[in-house]
């Protein structure tokens, strides 16, 4: 609970200054611009966005960018969601058109052109109004104006999209009644409960707007700053991907840490040197989907913390010919690709209104941030928020390896609360579509069958039937 109190010793530190941002806008505070067409797509939207930039930190030099889509169906009645990507250095855009959001784009290979961008048959925004941030500084079309600015960790990230989430309700009060809830994916499994725990702590001292915090959503989440990997080699076990023997002598060998391996230990490095060959050419994203040639990332690359490793994998993915590739067997690299061409056109960005020369090119995942991970394990923030009654949602791929559902379930445990709905299917059209539990601190947990690390890009009508359960409080 350390860093929960730690949390709550900056909370009051930063209070002052935080009245003070709000209530004293920057003259350079814009209001959020309205976009009505987008290259690439037939016609006028067939609904609401608004894109737009909010200043926070010292002098407002961090300006972070953000998608505001309004619900399709009730806006001044569903839930408001604010989503955050992981990374950290991830941009939201990846959920505004390939996963959570009301666009995608058509699933063909890249000819030189725009690709043609259609509308979402299994948007979240059909039920909530949806806030895609690009954060922290970097991701995205997010920047910094001084140097200074551009350096943040996990903590700072978090005071950042509180900051945001205040302004933005500022300029917007007619959501403030709204019930809201925050929402993420992989990495940003560290910033979505620390945000949350802001939330509270500023609802508690009576900060004004007061924000209708309900609960949040976790996919395929990162449980600690080093992510996940010592569950990868158990679920590589279950998976058939290493045989029993070679299983057992890795527990023997290594004593379950296969991450943080002692230098001098041996025979666990023996181990592991022959489960990585068995594991060569697996994507670990999905583990049933086919490798592209440098697109699946290597063992604990995406949250060991090297990043020198991870920027060097998304350099070699940048420079990926997708015309090489089949686009169903590579359906994942393409989309990258085709989001990689599309976000840096002009044409587009002048209609996202996208402030000329403040980024060089956009990226997917900026892994050459300048960001430290010093949040170290978020369990006692979900301990904590869960004493306040909050609602959560923990939902895995079933076919990750880059944050196993093993993990996800292994923490929850640690939570040690009582089981009111045990182990059983949740059925979508009439087929199984995973399985869930639901624990007494109204937190459900759900597998999300045949899926991988984002899980709604891979099962997208199974995630939004299980999101739209969950957010009108129906069980899965």
């Amino acid at each position: 609970m350390e860093k929960v109190r730690g949390l709550f010793s900056s909370f009051w530190g930063n209070l002052f200054l935080l009245l003070v941002l709000v209530s004293v806008r920057s003259n350079l505070a814009e209001a959020g611009s309205v976009v009505k067409f987008l290259p690439g797509f037939e016609g006028p939207l067939p609904f609401e966005l608004e894109t737009g930039y909010i200043g926070v930190g010292e002098s407002e030099d961090v300006q972070l960018f953000y998608h505001f889509v309004k619900s399709e169906s009730n806006p001044q009645t569903d839930p408001l969601l604010i989503w955050l990507t992981g990374g950290p250095g991830c941009s939201s855009f990846g959920g505004l058109t390939s996963g959570i959001g009301p666009l995608k784009f058509q699933p063909v290979l890249c000819n030189g052109t725009l690709t043609t961008l259609v509308t979402n048959p299994y948007s979240w925004t059909e039920v909530a109004s949806i806030i895609f941030l690009d954060s922290p500084v970097g991701a995205g079309f997010s920047y910094a104006r001084t140097a200074k600015a551009s350096q943040s960790t996990d903590l700072q990230a978090s005071e950042h999209n509180y900051e945001f989430l205040r302004k933005w309700l500022h300029d917007n009060p007619e959501y403030i009644s709204n019930s809201f809830y925050i929402g993420g994916g992989s990495y940003a499994g560290i910033t979505v409960p620390i945000l949350a725990q802001l939330v509270s702590n500023g609802n508690v001292a009576g900060i004004e707007p007061h924000i209708h915090l309900k609960g949040y959503i976790l996919g395929n989440p990162a449980p600690t700053t080093q992510g996940d990997g010592n569950h990868a080699i158990p679920f590589a076990h279950r998976m058939a991907l290493i045989s029993n023997e070679l299983y057992e002598s890795l527990k023997v060998t290594c004593k379950g840490e296969y991450v943080n391996i002692d230098p001098s230990n041996a025979p666990c490095l023996k181990n592991i040197e022959a489960y990585n060959k068995l594991i060569d050419n697996i994507n670990l994203e999905h583990v049933l989907e086919p490798t592209c040639p440098d697109v699946s990332p290597k063992p604990n690359d995406l949250f060991s913390g090297r990043r020198s490793t991870v920027e060097t994998f998304y350099k070699k993915f940048e420079e990926l010919d997708v015309l090489e590739f089949n686009p169903v067997q590579c359906r994942a690299a393409i989309g990258k690709k085709l989001i990689y061409y599309w976000a840096n056109d002009m044409s587009v960005q002048e209609a996202l209104h996208v402030r000329k020369g403040t980024i060089k090119e956009w990226v997917g995942c900026n892994y050459s941030i300048l960001y430290t991970k010093n949040a170290g394990s978020v369990v006692p923030y979900h301990a904590n928020l869960s004493t306040k009654g909050y609602r959560s949602l923990i939902y895995s791929g079933d076919h990750d390896m880059v944050s196993p559902y093993l993990g996800t379930e292994e923490w929850i445990r640690s939570l040690n609360y009582p089981i009111i709905d045990d182990w059983r299917q949740w059925i979508h059209q009439g087929q199984v579509a995973g399985y869930t539990r639901t624990y007494a601190n109204k937190m459900t947990f759900a597998t999300v069958k045949g899926a991988g690390h984002i899980a709604q890009t891979t099962k997208p009508a199974e995630c939004r039937s299980m999101f739209g359960r969950w957010i009108s409080y129906q069980p899965l």
